[in-house]
């Protein structure tokens, strides 16, 4: 069982990335839109798309998956203060809390690799 926890993990830590990005091409003018209202040049968002897409399925396969989730975790602490750090508005401080513990999650993730199922681990 133990080997197949970190295949679970990877995937449950990427889908977020992966449906965010996909989401973000589909509403580009409305988050281009937020982007600029908090102070963030609209002009970064394809380079966020390619970031989380990218991001995502590098994990779900588990290639360069160190460098992916160390990527990834300072793309999504950067995210927390940039866009959710706005404590007394509770639902702000929910997604603020939440980014950070996914940012947990993703430096577990590179500190331990990939595991058993994963292309890092057939080279």
């Amino acid at each position: 069982m133990d080997k197949y926890l970190p295949l679970v993990g990877r995937i449950m830590l990427a889908h977020i990335f992966l449906l965010a990005g996909i989401n973000k091409i589909s509403g580009y003018a409305g988050t281009q839109g937020y982007m600029d209202a908090m102070g963030v040049p609209g002009s970064l968002l394809p380079l966020v798309i390619v970031i989380e897409i990218a991001g995502g399925l590098a994990l779900i396969v588990g290639w360069k998956t160190r460098w992916a989730a160390l990527g990834l975790a300072g793309f999504t602490i950067i995210a927390a203060f940039l866009f959710h750090f706005n404590l007394a508005d509770q639902m702000q401080s929910i997604l603020f809390m939440k980014n950070i513990s996914i940012t947990g999650g993703l430096l577990l993730l590179a500190a331990y690799g990939a595991g058993a199922f994963s292309l890092d681990k057939k080279q």
